[in-house]
């Protein structure tokens, strides 16, 4: 599933995610969601998360 609409996501979902450092390269990080930071029902880049690891990015597909 991809990552740009926020019903895709819950709590504890496995998701690759895009950091903010690595958009340019589009490297994927791969994590659990701790907290969903966006609140809007959809996003066009993705969903912002933080992962369990603290680490802070954009979804781009639910696993």
């Amino acid at each position: 599933m991809n990552g740009k609409s926020r019903l895709n996501i819950n709590i504890g979902s496995k998701v690759n995610i895009v950091l903010k450092e690595d958009q340019r390269t589009g490297k994927l990080t791969t994590g659990t969601v701790k907290n969903i930071l966006t609140n809007s029902a959809t996003h066009p880049h993705g969903i912002k998360v933080r992962l369990s690891s603290g680490e802070v990015g954009r979804v781009q597909e639910v696993l």
